[in-house]
Formats: C-alpha cells, sequence, structure tokens
C-alpha cells in the first residue's frame, strides 16, 4: 500500500460549489476510483488550500491512473472541478494536484 498526499488550489468563488459538489459525488466516479485501486480517499480544505490523502492498493499506479482518466464520467466530473482548481506553480510535469513527501506516519 501507498499513501498519497496532494495539494491544491481552489478559486475563493468556486468554494461552496466544489465542497457541495464534493457531498454529492456521482456513483460512477465513487466506483471508478474504487476499481482504480484508491481507497481511505478525503480531501481536506484550509481556507484556499486543499489537501487530498489517499492510499493505493493495487499493483501499477500509472496504468490505473490511466484508467482513470480514460473513463468519460470522471472526465465529465474534472472538466466541472479542474475548472474550480488552481494547481500549484511547482507542481512536477503532467501533475494537476501537486504531490507532497509523506515526512512522518505511524499505526
Amino acid at each position: 500500500m501507498r499513501r498519497f498526499g496532494q495539494v491544491i488550489g481552489v478559486k475563493p468563488e468556486c468554494v461552496e460549489e466544489y465542497e457541495r459538489m464534493h457531498r454529492e459525488v456521482w456513483p460512477e466516479v465513487l466506483r471508478t476510483i474504487h476499481a482504480c485501486n484508491i481507497r481511505n480517499y478525503s480531501i481536506f480544505r484550509d481556507g484556499n488550500t486543499l489537501f487530498a490523502y489517499f492510499e493505493y492498493v493495487g499493483d501499477d499506479y500509472e496504468a490505473d491512473m490511466r484508467k482513470m482518466a480514460a473513463d468519460p464520467r470522471t472526465q465529465e466530473w474534472w472538466s466541472l472541478t479542474d475548472e474550480m482548481q488552481e494547481p500549484a506553480p511547482d507542481r512536477a510535469p503532467g501533475e494537476w494536484w501537486k504531490t507532497i513527501p509523506e515526512v512522518f506516519h505511524t499505526d
């Protein structure tokens, strides 16, 4: 299992709509997340910063992310949520959410 932490900005004028959408996530999107071996997925907000945490339980993260990106309903979801987000300028090439390093963990 791999743990991921990621950050991205949310436009101030979009906070309410972004949170509303995430209270009513489309079932197809949730099924795709699960089918792509993502577990324990949470998004937190501090001001205009979103922090996501999830655990990846599969064997091929890159293949699962391609599978997720190819899903039409997920693409539709992203077309709406991406407009509300402000990616970090120092994110890695090809990243939308900036993946940040884990500095501590305990069970």
